[in-house]
Order: C-alpha cells, then structure tokens, then sequence
C-alpha cells in the first residue's frame, strides 16, 4: 500500500490523523454509512475478543482457584486501558510528535481535544473517510486486548495491584510509542500532493522502513509475547511449576473462549481496512483459512507427537494461525495463508512444547510461545506473501482516487528486510522497556504475592470470591 516507492501499511489506523486538507475546489470527502456501519461493528467485535472471549480462554487454562483472578485482570485491564486511551493513549499514538514522531506522538489530541462529531480520519484510500470517534474506539479495543494478552505469562502468581500499575507504565512507554512507530503516517491524500520523501518524513519509524502489518502482528503480538516472555523470568515459576500437576480446570470454557476470540477476529483483521471493500473480504477469507490450517497442524503433530490428538492443541493451533495471519491478512492470497497456516501451526507447537521444556521457563499460558513466535513468523511471512507471483494482494497504491489502489514495485528482498527490522525493533523496543518496567514495579510495590497466598489461590487471597462456590 504504497506509492510505487514506499510501502504503507493497511493497519488499523495508518493515518491516525484528521483528514488532511483536501484542495480549496474539491469538496471534502465524507463518510459513507456503509464504511461506517462496518467500522462500528467491527469495533464491538474486538471487544468480544477481550471481554469474554480472552478472558474465558485464559480462565479455563488455569487452575480452579485462580479462575476468577484471570477474569478480573483481563476486565481490569481492559476499562483501565480504556480511560487511559481517550486521556491521552489515541493522541500519543496518532498525532504528529513533533521532534519525536519518529517514535510517538504529541498530546494535541489529549482528552479528545478537536475530536467531534464532525471531525474525520482518512482510511487507506484517497477520497475515503470515516468519522474519527469510530476510529478512536476501534483503535481503544485493540490497546485494551493487548496488554491483557500478557497476563497469561505470569497467571497466578502476580499482585492485581502490580498488574494495574504495569499496565499504566506498559501501555503509556511501550504500546503507545509501538502503534506510532508502526501505524502513523500522514495519510494517502497528503502521499498523493507531496513529494514521498515528506510522507516518509511524516510518518512512524517502522512504517518509513517500509514495513506492513495489516492488523497488528508487530504493534499487538510481538509486542504483547516478548513482555509476556520477559515477565515469565522476572517473576519466576510457579511454585511447584515441573513437580506438581497444573492442568487446565476447564477446557470447555478454554474452547468457548478460543471460539469467541475466532469470532472477534474478524473484526481485527477484516476491520483494519478501515472500509468496506474487497480488501476486507481478503481479509476475512484470510482469517477464516489460515486458523483453520494452524488448528489443524497443531492437531496432527501433536498427534503423530504424543498419541493422541487434544482439544487444547486444536485451540491452540487455531490462535497461533489468529495471530499469524494478522500482519498479513489483507496482503497474502487464500492458499499463501493456507500454507502460513501449516508453517505456524507446527511452529508454534514446537516452540510450546520442546523449546519450552528445554529452557524451563514458566510461561504459564504459552503467550510467548504462540503471539510472539506466532507474530514474528506472520511478519516475516507477510513480506513473501504479498507477492502477486504468489497470489498476494500486491504492494498497493493507496495515493489513487476513491481505492482504486493497483499493485506497484515488489521487491522481495527489500520487502523482508523491512519486515525484519520491524521486528528486529519491537522485540527490543518492547523486550529491554519492559523489563525495565517490571523491575520499576517490583522496587516500587512488588510483583509477586506471598506464597502462602499463591498456594491458597489469587481467586480469595486477591479479590475475596470464588469462581465457583461448590
């Protein structure tokens, strides 16, 4: 989603600014109720994600006294995130930082400041708009998701306290700065009237390398999976991780959950068009496919691995394809994300399974193992699988009047290189910060509870209920 030099990437929210200034005799651009409608439901479907879908997920992977404290957190993380979004997460992440805006934005929109219901944003095509409160709350669900996506690393075991003041830290130093980075750019009608120097100029330090995340495989998974792995070590294992039986209380609830997260999905990916149009039919198609293949590549080598094939794998394979097809979802074909499927779903698996052992870490829910692994193979995957000799969308151009984008230059070398420096910054971006973050917080009030109250169970020692009185 280029111009023929520079690719830009089809995220949700890659212009992040309000529309720019359309010239004196053209009339200014307004949204259609069509684009509009999509944008609004697929915004309550990422909700769905989070609040039940994750939290079930997670809830069931644990063990019984710890049910209830997995809901609270991702519950807790999700409003807090919410408030801190509309305060100032959107306009760090999607206002022009001045100085900075290579790495974050500024605080012009701070409480919303000039955002209305009059005022609009642009969406990948030029001429094509959506009202900017719609964008503010798609973009809040997916900061909300991501930093709640953490706490299956360190499940019970952490202080609910020290979560809270985390996720403040996290989503303010790391999240925040990530989506700039990746996702804002000055948008396809001010790429269209000025030089592609400026628009680079204008835009984030990951998107001016030219890389592309369709709907979050850097911002969202990567970001969330090395946090997720960095917290794991700092907190250390369970106790009794390796010597006493911790197996899922309710794989029931952990499929409902995977259900409900394969249903949200939709609307992360196919919504991150930010229109209604063929792309987010690509999209969708992509989602439904590639989580399929994941699901079912997970299944057979745990199969072939162990004997038997569990209802755990298949959940699990099916999120791992969730997440790799994200950065890619609207840029690969339906057979390359088929074949991304395969290649995550056996990837992930070993990296859960034998990598896991082998290093010992307790990364209690597999969060590394699946979003950031997942995440990096659909990242770099993305720069192949964009490749229209492969089936892939192309590297559009995004400058041409109403959508009507066409595919220019490909080069695959140049395409996986950005791909990998984007990586390549977020692993350390978000990898060094966060443990920086994480020694903050245990300094300041401590990570971890007693272990007299990890034994009894963070369900009664940190919140006073049960989530089941039987």
């Amino acid at each position: 989603m280029a111009g023929a030099a520079y690719a830009q990437t089809m995220a949700p929210g890659g212009e992040a600014a309000a529309t720019a200034a359309a010239p004196a005799a053209a009339a200014a651009p307004v949204p259609n109720k069509g684009d509009t409608t999509w944008m609004l439901l697929s915004t309550v479907l990422v909700l769905l994600m989070t609040v039940p879908g994750l939290a079930l997920f997670y809830g069931g992977l644990v063990r019984t006294k710890n049910m209830l404290s997995v809901l609270m957190q991702v519950m807790a993380i999700a409003c807090l995130v919410m408030i801190i979004w509309v305060v100032y997460g959107y306009s760090l992440a999607f206002s022009d930082g001045g100085s900075l805006n290579s790495y974050v934005g500024g605080f012009s929109k701070a409480f919303l400041a000039g955002v209305d219901v009059t005022t609009t944003v642009e969406s990948f095509s030029r001429g094509v708009v959506i009202p900017e409160l719609v964008f503010v709350c798609f973009q809040m669900t997916f900061a909300a998701i991501t930093p709640a996506l953490i706490v299956g690393a360190f499940a019970e075991r952490i202080k609910f306290s020290a979560l809270l003041v985390f996720t403040v830290l996290w989503v303010t130093f790391i999240y925040f700065p990530m989506a700039h980075m990746v996702w804002f750019w000055p948008g396809p009608e001010f790429a269209a009237t000025n030089p592609a120097d400026a628009t680079v100029a204008g835009a984030g330090l990951i998107w001016a390398f030219g890389a592309i995340d369709f709907a979050g495989g850097t911002v969202v998974h990567i970001n969330a999976g090395i946090t997720a792995l960095v917290g794991a070590l700092v907190l250390g294992p369970r106790i009794g991780f390796g010597r006493e039986p911790m197996a899922p209380h309710s794989l029931t609830l952990t499929l409902v959950g995977a259900g409900l997260l394969w249903v949200g999905w939709f609307g992360f990916n196919a919504g991150s068009n930010l229109e209604a149009n063929g792309y987010a039919a690509l999209a969708m198609i992509n989602t439904f496919v590639a989580t399929a293949a994941a699901a079912l590549a997970w299944m057979f080598i745990e199969w072939m691995a162990k004997g038997h094939p569990s209802m755990l794998g298949i959940a699990s394979g099916a999120v791992a394809g969730l997440v790799a097809i994200t950065p890619a979802a609207g840029f690969a074909g339906p057979m390359g994300s088929i074949v991304l499927g395969l290649v995550v779903g056996v990837v992930c698996y070993v990296f859960c399974t034998s990598v896991k052992n082998a290093l010992g870490y307790d990364d209690s829910l597999d969060v590394f193992g699946v979003h950031c692994i997942g995440g990096i193979v659909g990242a770099i995957a993305t720069g192949i699988l964009v490749n229209p000799a492969l089936g892939g969308a192309g590297v559009v151009d995004y400058t041409l009047d109403n959508g009507a984008g066409t595919a220019g230059a490909y080069d695959l070398i140049t395409q996986v290189t950005a791909q990998a420096k984007g990586v390549l910054v977020t692993v350390v971006w978000s990898g060094v910060g966060s443990f920086i973050l994480y020694k903050i917080v245990d300094v300041i009030i401590g990570l971890r509870v007693s272990e007299d109250k990890e034994r009894e169970g963070l369900d009664v020692t940190e919140h006073g209920e049960r989530a089941y009185n039987i």
